[in-house]
């Protein structure tokens, strides 16, 4: 959805393929001209692609989902072009894509390009190219290893409903919490804790028995540990939430993986090395500068029925002291009928033509600082005065664009060297109050993400909700095509 109005559909264009140049003349550098299919394989060649192949579900892809049809060299080379069009692209047709989903992937040739690396006999190098050369990917096939060898295991046992566990409960419940948390969790204790032994007398009511196991201190942490992990407030008590981000299968974290694998593939090859990456399902901007992250902060994104969509582009100027142009939808439905004396103490104008505008200042729902980037959804990332929503755990609450901890510490580190956008400039143009677009010279990469599913530096596996439910629809039209 939009922060300024309806939603353009992005059209994915259909790619042409050149026709290839004819032979150049003698003793000039000559284009090698590769056949339609390739020769015969040799059979160190085909032990490899079988090889690959039968490797294939270290991708996310079912045991035998890109198996052969049959025996010979063509059977083996057709499994292999859907399997190097799958490991690199996706298995999402680009007309199978939702139109909030913009972050689409280029078009890809595997046909062509396992021809060439057959005739050039650099087959090896031209498979190990293909899976997305991201540490935040390879994470995760170590991550889908882990969860699988659970799953083989019976995955967990389901928590049983009752009242709030946390420090000092004793009974079967929290050894049964126990053993949960030890599964994704190596730092868990062992063993658990215990109720004082026989020689102290039991509780007057009987109900804490010596040697029942106790929540403890240990336990607590490791709680904590799990709803971080969950995106939950580490409060260090299970209640109906974390208990119920526990239960969860262990199939259901499995999809969320795969699913997060398959975003991965839809990314270009190699990002920009100063970017402003937005974890949507996270609520999280980081930027990088050099490739690595200097500056991370708090977001808050759209809500279920206002979605932030996918999308990259380019951050081009800053907007101090923006005013706020309302979409119609959203003064129809949550401003005009507030009425006249509400619009007018919260400084809102009817402009000609009937477009409700707010006034710039440190009130307006834009707050004091707007980042535009070129986008066919109109959304962008802005300041705002309700501070309250960024110490929320689940911070989907925007009408799609996204706004931000710290603004300010944003764009000085955008404009960082810019003679014209010094800090102290930026610092009086905001106090002045006049709405000024200042140009960035460097133009910063931005990319919004939807990432469910991630590795975090300590090897653990972090889970957020899915709470566009695109981790589910993503999962379903794989399968509708044939995917495993």
């Amino acid at each position: 959805m939009s922060c300024l109005g309806g939603i353009m559909v992005m059209v994915a264009a259909t790619p042409v393929l050149a026709q290839s140049p004819p032979p150049a003349a003698r003793g000039r550098l000559v284009t090698p001209q590769y056949p339609v299919r390739p020769a015969a394989l040799k059979p160190a060649q085909a032990e490899l692609l079988q090889r690959t192949l039968a490797q294939a579900d270290r991708h996310g892809f079912a045991p035998g989902e890109f198996a052969p049809r049959g025996a010979g060299d063509a059977e083996l080379i057709e499994a292999t072009v859907r399997y190097a069009q799958a490991v690199k692209i996706g298995r999402l047709p680009l007309d199978a894509f939702p139109s909030d989903w913009g972050l689409r992937p280029l078009p890809f040739d595997a046909r062509t390009g396992l021809t060439r690396a057959i005739a050039d006999d650099r087959l090896e190098a031209w498979l190990a190219s293909l899976p997305p050369d991201y540490p935040g990917y390879e994470t995760l096939q170590i991550g889908l290893a882990d969860y699988r060898a659970i799953q083989a295991k019976g995955g967990w046992a389901v928590l049983p409903g009752g009242p709030d566990l946390k420090l000092g409960a004793t009974g079967p419940a929290v050894e049964t919490l126990r053993i949960r948390l030890a599964l994704e969790d190596s730092e868990t204790p062992a063993v658990a804790a215990r109720t004082p032994p026989p020689a102290v007398p039991p509780s007057a009511d009987g109900s804490v028995k010596p040697g029942d196991p106790l929540f403890d201190d240990a336990l607590e942490e490791a709680v904590k540990r799990a709803q971080k992990r969950m995106g939950l407030e580490p409060t260090g008590v299970v209640n109906s939430a974390t208990r119920a981000a526990l239960n969860i299968p262990v199939e259901r974290r499995l999809d969320q993986i795969v699913a997060n694998m398959e975003r991965w593939r839809w990314l270009p090859a190699h990002l920009p090395t100063e970017r402003v990456q937005v974890n949507v399902a996270a609520g999280i901007l980081t930027l990088f500068q050099a490739d690595q992250p200097t500056l991370s902060m708090r977001a808050v994104t759209g809500r279920p029925g206002w979605e932030t969509p996918l999308l990259s582009s380019s951050i081009e100027s800053i907007v101090l002291n923006p005013p706020w142009n309302v979409p119609s939808g959203i003064a129809a439905r949550e401003l005009l009928p507030k009425g006249r004396t509400y619009l007018a103490n919260a400084g809102f104008r009817i402009l000609p033509g009937g477009r409700l505008q707010q006034r710039p200042g440190p009130g307006s729902a834009l707050g004091l600082i707007k980042f535009d980037f070129q986008n066919p959804y109109s959304v962008y990332l802005h300041d705002t005065p309700s501070k309250g929503g960024f110490s929320r755990y689940t911070r989907l609450a925007s009408h799609g664009c996204v706004r931000l901890e710290k603004p300010l510490a944003l764009a000085r580190a955008i404009m960082e060297g810019d003679p014209v956008w010094t800090p102290e400039a930026i610092d009086a143009t905001i106090a002045g109050g006049e709405t000024t677009r200042a140009p960035v010279a460097r133009p910063v990469a931005v990319f919004l993400l939807y990432w469910t599913a991630y590795v975090t530096p300590d090897g653990q596996v972090n889970f957020r909700q899915d709470p566009y439910g695109w981790d589910t629809l993503l999962m379903q039209r794989i399968a509708a095509r044939g995917g495993a």
